[in-house]
């Protein structure tokens, strides 16, 4: 935790539910350490991953507060609503809810695993969570505004797999299963999942899918029972890009995302000639939707296309103009160019930073203290570091590091 106002830092621990949580400390050592040995130093058993702000200043987590295995309520035989449809035995990693003003903490046992978590623009307040991997093929949220009112962490939240359109008729029928051949007369269900998630404001929900090439995916949970009627839509990046990351949208639902070919990519859905039918199974019907902008920096040997060396772990979007190079300026974290690269009016903007050495961002975000003060009221802040900061600068006993950036209309401003 950070207080800008105070300059003060300090730690908070996240507590688990079920004293049997896994531990870090239970995960094999390949080999031992330059710096510590065989000793196992990373003994977390929360293991988050990802934290949001609400509108009270209250933090939530993605992270982990029971073993794998679901409770009964989300598995087959369950009467709840979305495991009728969509049965969930396991979930590595749920919600955590920490209140710097009362101190107190709120833990939320999500059937859905949880990845990257963030607030979406109705009028439940829904927290939409993805789920980093595929394996769990479903999209998971919490009705925020009845979990407020009830407590209820079972009735409070829901979660759909991923339907598409494939017989064309605008709605979720019945559907064929991954493996089973498409029928051009039922819906098809894909098993994608949600890595970053990004909700919409007119209610839809977009995010990545990982894989090689990957995806865009868009799901619209935005009629009533959305386990049981929400529409999914893919979207296959295409080459010479392949393999997205972190993502996120603009205010026109323009998707932003970095790609391990040393692209940053955007997806306009706008541009789609085709939304449903059968040519959406494979998500290869909408190439026109996609560009693509080499990231700065050398190629890599041998390499035959586009992109650079870069490879960036994720875009956000300036929706808000808080760095002040305008509104809906995606930003890629630069983890080759120990950088944040900005894309403005199609070229990119390569903002290094000198300090710490081996400056890697695994995500921004922005902050308006003061709308009215021009640049020094406002700023990016970005985090530095990963699993193993004692790798980069200063050695052992280093730990993240966070960086506030802010962007002066000329050198000598003041």
């Amino acid at each position: 935790m950070f207080d800008p106002v105070k300059n003060v830092a300090y730690e908070v621990k996240l507590p688990v539910r079920d004293p049997k949580t896994p531990s870090e400390s239970e995960a094999p050592m390949f080999a031992a350490s330059p710096y510590f040995g065989d000793e196992k130093i990373w003994d977390a058993q929360t293991s988050p991953h990802s934290l949001y702000f609400d509108e009270k200043a209250r933090i939530w987590f993605a992270a982990r507060i029971r073993p794998a295995a679901n409770p009964d309520f989300c598995k087959a035989g369950s009467d709840h609503p979305s495991a009728k449809v969509f049965p969930l035995a396991n979930s590595g990693r749920q919600i955590t809810m920490y209140d710097p003003k009362t101190q107190q903490f709120k833990m939320i046992s999500t059937c859905f695993p949880t990845h990257h978590v963030q607030f979406g623009f109705d009028a439940n307040n829904t927290l939409w969570a993805s789920a980093g991997g595929t394996q769990s093929g479903a999209a998971g949220w919490i009705n925020m505004k009845m979990y407020e009112e009830t407590g209820d962490e079972v009735k409070s939240q829901g979660w759909t797999p991923f339907i598409l359109d494939t017989n064309g008729n605008g709605k979720r029928d019945e559907y064929t299963e991954p493996n089973q051949p498409l029928d051009p007369n039922k819906d098809r269900r894909v098993n994608v999942a949600f890595y970053g998630v990004s909700p919409a404001r007119d209610g839809t929900v977009w995010g990545s899918a990982l894989g090689f090439p990957g995806y865009a995916v868009r799901l619209d949970p935005t009629k009533p029972n959305p386990s049981e009627t929400a529409l999914a839509e893919i979207y296959e990046v295409p080459a010479p890009g392949y393999g997205p990351r972190g993502m996120d949208i603009d205010t026109q639902n323009v998707v932003w995302m970095p790609l391990s070919s040393g692209h940053m990519a955007s997806f306009d859905r706008r541009k789609c000639k085709v939304l449903n039918g059968p040519t959406i199974a494979t998500g290869r019907h909408c190439s026109e939707g996609w560009t693509l902008y080499p990231f700065p920096g050398p190629k890599l040997t041998g390499d035959a296309g586009s992109g650079s060396a870069e490879a960036s772990y994720y875009t956000w979007v300036d929706q808000h103009d808080t760095l002040g190079l305008g509104k809906d300026v995606p930003f890629a974290t630069g983890n080759q160019n120990q950088s944040i690269i900005a894309l403005k009016d199609g070229k990119m903007v390569n903002f290094v930073v000198p300090y710490p050495m081996g400056f890697f961002a695994k995500l921004v975000d922005g902050r308006i203290d003061d709308a009215n003060a021009g640049w020094k009221g406002r700023g990016m802040w970005a985090s530095s570091g990963n699993r193993t900061p004692f790798h980069g600068e200063g050695g052992k006993g280093q730990t993240p590091k966070l960086v506030k950036l802010q962007l002066r209309p000329d050198p000598l401003a003041h």
